[in-house]
């Protein structure tokens, strides 16, 4: 039983008659005025992400209630706002479904699709609404980029945007070492054979890859989980999870390989402000390459709004691909690898209006309200067609969308995946510390058969 599905279940006694009241008393069907309709997001005006609350009170409401009465339908649409953890978020949406009410439209991190799928909170889209395969607009989203708001090749929602990673390298550096200022590896060999003319700068560590527990999240997302891909597998697959595999020992052995031999700071991923140590080590043009998502670019070395601004970011930091071991040994037989995040908004499978829910979902993810929730900041979106406009003046967030979102992957989403995360943090650390790749391997292994439920539920 999932932790999520735990939670539900332990709502008993006076709780559970308010869940069910909750349910009776909140019907999105006809309220005497026209049909009624709730949005949900943990976004909130003056607090967690209120540019988002702002686009759904202010643009997203009032246009689609105009454009119904155009057609002359009166509805009614709501907003109900959340500022809270993520996981209070997610625990109160839980509880909603679980008792048969909530939102019409909610908005759910990618790595909750598989676990409320699989709680039967949400249903694919076409069992909800029959025409939802024929919407236009996923013509205009990567089928990369789909799958994060998919579960076992089931869509359950349409993503709402995404990021990607790359590798960061420093154009000056490189110059210095006798590397091209225009670098793309083609394999790890090529990615080490860079760091190793790096290491000849006084004062510079060539390569930071997140390792560790203090990294915590960024460790597998901004380090393992990507690499894993190039090495050809998901952490995650066909209903198991890789234990102890030989890609998985690999991804440990370039580890063992950079920290090892003097490539890496070890110390570096042990403290606790590591990871922001990191980026100003590199805005002070003291690490030679660096494996980030595109957050880094926008809101780390930014010139104008970053926490540690590069006033010469546009013309001395490089990025590239994160290759695969070797050509064609990632993922899918491809050269490159990525992982990305983001959410998905999905449908409540128990809404009274699901055609109509359908409508305003596939309004808020149309063209126009893409563009509008950009408000003119430029930033990834899951549209093509956005992309390619609201992205024409910054090379690198065009260069994470034409050439990064169709080799990325993302994470599971299930319930024993932020344990199994920390596993993998656990076996880089000790990798760092001095481990072998395989003994770290094995260890994991080991305490994978303990999370998830026996040995029965892990593939090699």
């Amino acid at each position: 039983m999932s932790v999520l599905t735990r939670r539900a279940v332990a709502v008993t006694g006076a709780a559970a008659v308010t869940l069910v009241l909750a349910a009776c008393g909140e019907s999105g069907g006809d309220s005497g005025s026209g049909s009624t309709l709730k949005i949900s997001a943990n976004a909130v005006a003056g607090g967690k992400n209120e540019q988002e609350a702002k686009w759904i009170e202010e643009w997203v409401i009032p246009k689609f209630v105009e454009k119904k009465k155009a057609d002359g339908e009166e509805v009614k649409v709501t907003f109900e706002p959340s500022g809270v953890d993520d996981e209070q978020y997610k625990t109160k949406l839980a509880l909603d479904l679980q008792g048969g009410s909530g939102p019409d439209i909610m908005n759910l991190d990618g790595i909750w699709i598989g676990e409320f799928a699989q709680a039967g909170y949400i249903k694919p889209l076409p069992e909800v609404v029959t025409q939802a395969d024929f919407w236009d607009g996923w013509d205009q989203i990567p089928d990369s980029v789909q799958k994060l708001g998919s579960f076992e090749n089931e869509r359950y929602g349409i993503p709402a945007g995404t990021d990607g990673r790359v590798l960061y390298y420093n154009k000056d550096l490189f110059e210095q070492a006798g590397l091209d200022r225009d670098w793309q590896p083609t394999s790890w060999d090529e990615m080490i054979e860079a760091a190793e003319a790096l290491n000849g700068l006084d004062g510079v560590t060539p390569i930071q890859l997140n390792a560790g527990t203090a990294m915590g999240e960024a460790t597998t997302m901004q380090g393992f989980l990507p690499l894993l891909a190039g090495a050809g597998e998901h952490i995650w697959d066909r209903g198991k999870w890789r234990g102890d595999s030989e890609a998985v020992t690999e991804t440990l052995a370039l580890y063992e390989t950079i920290y090892g031999d003097g490539l890496g700071d070890p110390l570096l991923q042990q403290e606790a402000q590591g990871r922001d140590k990191s980026f100003e080590q590199f805005a002070d043009n003291r690490i030679g390459i660096l494996l980030e998502g595109d957050y880094f670019w926008r809101s780390v070395v930014s010139p104008d709004t970053g926490i540690a601004p590069m006033e010469d970011r546009d013309e001395v930091v490089g990025y590239a691909k994160i290759p695969a071991i070797e050509p064609g040994g990632g993922i899918h037989g491809q050269d490159f690898a990525s992982m990305s995040g983001g959410s998905a908004r999905v449908l409540n499978p128990e809404t009274d209006n699901p055609e109509l829910a359908f409508e305003l979902l596939t309004f808020m993810n149309s063209e126009e309200a893409v563009k509008a929730l950009l408000d003119g900041e430029a930033r990834i979106t899951a549209r093509t067609d956005v992309n390619e406009e609201v992205l024409a003046d910054d090379p690198m967030l065009k260069f994470v969308s034409d050439e990064v979102l169709p080799v990325t992957a993302y994470r599971p989403g299930l319930a024993d995946y932020t344990r199994v995360s920390t596993l993998l943090q656990e076996a880089t650390a000790a990798v760092v510390s001095g481990s072998s790749a395989e003994e770290a391997a094995e260890a994991y292994r080991g305490k994978l058969e303990g999370v998830v439920g026996g040995a029965g539920n892990i593939t090699n």
